[in-house]
């Protein structure tokens, strides 16, 4: 799979998210009605919902072992990631488990910083903890990354090596985002800033597993 932006792509939220372009997908959607503050990942604390949807549940685990295969781009305009974020039937049900986040900027010849860990947004039953480990590899390449989820914590690797844990429950359904995220405004010369290169995030593979009990 590959997900772009191209030049010509507008903004996704101009009034609360500046000059950001997305290129995503995600596998369930929950919101209120219209006018009404009742959303998933309420980044902001004056978004309403603008568009009524009904709420979907494609994928939407509850413990799992969650891995891609995917290369990251090293342009410094662009981040990619798969992430996941509670289902937010119930406000507190609002935290996230990042699977892996990396930066074009943070991305150089032979080594990266990987984003991995866990942010609590409106559930205040998590410590934000969170880090970008610095890893000898290629990031532009295909890399396999994973998180394993169990009930008492969290375990990431990448490549099949244990590169981070962390000891926090989070026990409600979580939904999958996979996407490439440009910022205009970054430090990449004159012109627009995605016409050469186009913003390009390749995906071989995402799956889920069941855990051992």
């Amino acid at each position: 799979m590959r997900l772009r932006i191209d030049p010509d792509q507008p903004p996704w939220c101009p009034e609360w998210d500046g000059e950001l372009r997305v290129s995503s997908i995600q596998t369930g959607v929950f919101a209120g009605p219209l006018g009404s503050p009742v959303g998933q990942h309420r980044f902001h604390p004056d978004v309403v919902v603008r568009e009524e949807q009904p709420a979907e549940r494609l994928h939407t685990p509850r413990y799992a072992i969650i891995e891609t295969r995917l290369r990251a781009s090293a342009d410094p305009r662009c981040m990619v990631a798969l992430w996941m974020i509670g289902y937010e039937d119930r406000p507190e049900r609002s935290g996230e488990i990042c699977v892996v986040e990396i930066f074009g900027r943070d991305v150089a010849a032979g080594r990266a910083g990987v984003g991995l860990g866990v942010h609590p947004h409106h559930d205040g039953r998590i410590r934000d903890d969170f880090e970008r480990v610095p890893l000898a590899i290629d990031a532009t390449a295909a890399h396999d990354y994973a998180v394993v989820w169990r009930a008492d914590g969290l375990a990431w690797y990448v490549d099949g090596g244990l590169v981070r844990t962390v000891d926090q429950p989070i026990g409600y359904p979580m939904q999958l985002m996979l996407g490439i995220y440009g910022f205009p405004d970054a430090d990449a010369g004159p012109g627009d800033p995605f016409a050469a290169p186009a913003g390009v995030f390749d995906v071989d593979w995402v799956r889920t597993w069941r855990p051992a009990s």
